[in-house]
């Protein structure tokens, strides 16, 4: 999967999921994107089109198709992130620097991942989760200080290296997986688990990408970072997997208790 082809997908896999939500279809199926090796000029135009497709989706979520109920505010906050986030990790996946394309790609993932805590924060009522949230925020906005400064001065290199195209590749894999388990998540109707499982699936993306960097990457405060985010975010995943566990039981319980008494 090239770089400009899994932008294409993402699309076309964001709006299909929006649209599922608010039970509307899309008119045109066709969304399949020839694929291209002229990176530069897609990543360019990515801007563009995420936004066309957010206008496309809150179009949808504001009418009532076939009687189906619109698309939650929250749902529409977690698209309108993952849409940010993901146009900012797409440019830093086309650079040809691994170090660089680490740190611009993660740096986009931590102000995705600061605004998913927000949003936990405006709905959720879970103070373990509320916790995590703030405590995602208090953290990643510190490395992603790092990584501005760090980036300011550590430009990508003119042309691509050896393993670019490897690199490359290993992160447009882990975004795929990522995108998938984050939009299943974020659907969630209940605020608290659409948080924690959305947040869950952005963890782990956080620790792929972090191997990634720890397997390409040659500058040490990268590398450094990368292995601390990875040691950080290992025992949030185990927290939220957890908790997740715990509540779909006791959802479970609740509702067989329901059941009974009706």
């Amino acid at each position: 999967m090239t770089i400009s082809t899994y932008r294409f997908a993402f699309l076309a896999s964001s709006i299909s999921v929006a649209l599922a939500l608010t039970g509307c279809q899309p008119a045109n199926e066709n969304t399949e994107a020839t694929p291209t090796e002229d990176v530069a000029p897609a990543v360019e135009d990515a801007h563009v089109e995420h936004a066309e497709a957010v206008t496309e989706m809150d179009a949808h979520a504001g009418h009532d198709m076939t009687a189906a109920a619109p698309m939650s505010d929250m749902l529409k906050d977690y698209t309108k992130s993952m849409t940010a986030m993901h146009d900012e990790m797409m440019v830093g996946m086309a650079y040809n620097d691994p170090d660089t394309a680490f740190a611009k790609s993660m740096l986009g993932h931590h102000r995705g991942a600061v605004d998913m805590a927000k949003i936990e924060l405006k709905y959720g009522t879970d103070e373990v989760m509320k916790k995590l949230a703030q405590d995602v925020i208090d953290a990643q906005q510190l490395e992603i200080d790092v990584m501005n400064k760090w980036l300011a001065s550590h430009p990508d290199a003119v042309k691509p290296k050896p393993e670019t195209a490897d690199m490359q590749m290993a992160y447009a894999n882990g975004m795929d997986a990522m995108h998938g388990e984050m939009m299943a998540g974020i659907a969630d109707p209940v605020a608290d688990m659409a948080f924690a499982r959305g947040m869950l699936a952005h963890h782990v993306g956080a620790v792929d990408m972090a191997k990634v960097e720890l397997k390409y990457g040659k500058n040490e405060e990268m590398r450094k970072l990368a292995q601390q985010i990875i040691d950080a975010q290992q025992p949030e995943i185990e927290l939220m997997q957890n908790w997740i566990a715990k509540n779909a039981a006791d959802a479970k319980e609740t509702d067989k208790l329901s059941d009974s008494t009706q």
